[in-house]
């Protein structure tokens, strides 16, 4: 069984609705399993020593779910229009697979939440494109041949799926949202296959 990665940084819980949904849209084309994994916080003071393991939700990601995977869904909530800290510590540290060419030629694709409407959902989704790229894979984003792309007035973008948390951080996606995160995930899903050496 082939698998796509699942990987996101979640602080109130919004982007790991959208993580779930986007592995639902994987898992829903046959042949295909989604791994969930998301990365540690990091601390405003500098600490020495592995993160402990967490003790519910997806475990840590590593280097070897990165090369495992046929795919790539990548998701971060919004700090200041970029990806969380604790997702860009993550990839300053994939040099290794960079210089491997490990990630060369999978398909990725990206996904983010905000608390506000023009909090910097389309930036961060760019911002998140930009190490997948320098790793040479192959992104996706959300064609507007999906119907609620075109209706929402909440999260979705064409640059991937999105969610708009509301001052409060509410993780409850509407149907759109739902829908666009699941169509994601299942639009990747079925490139990846395409895609995946024989």
């Amino acid at each position: 069984m082939s698998e796509i990665l699942v990987l996101y940084y979640s602080h109130r819980g919004s982007v790991r609705a959208l993580a779930q949904q986007i592995a639902r849209g994987v898992e829903s084309v046959a042949g295909v399993t989604a791994r969930l994994r998301t990365v540690p916080r990091v601390a405003s003071v500098c600490t020495v020593g592995e993160p402990e393991i967490p003790p519910v939700g997806a475990p840590y990601a590593d280097a070897a779910d990165l090369e495992e995977c046929i795919g790539l869904a990548l998701g971060s909530p919004t700090r200041f229009g970029n990806m969380a800290a604790p997702m860009k510590y993550f990839w300053d540290s994939t040099a290794a697979l960079w210089s491997a060419g490990v990630l060369a030629g999978k398909p990725a694709c990206v996904f983010t939440s905000t608390a506000s409407a023009h909090g910097g959902q389309e930036s961060t989704l760019l911002s998140m494109m930009l190490p997948l790229l320098h790793h040479g894979m192959l992104l996706l984003g959300l064609p507007y041949s999906e119907s609620a792309l075109s209706v929402t007035r909440s999260g979705g973008t064409p640059y991937g799926a999105s969610h708009l948390a509301g001052p409060d951080g509410s993780p409850t996606l509407t149907d759109e949202e739902r829908q666009l995160a699941f169509a994601q995930g299942r639009r990747l899903a079925s490139i990846a296959l395409q895609l995946r050496p024989r």
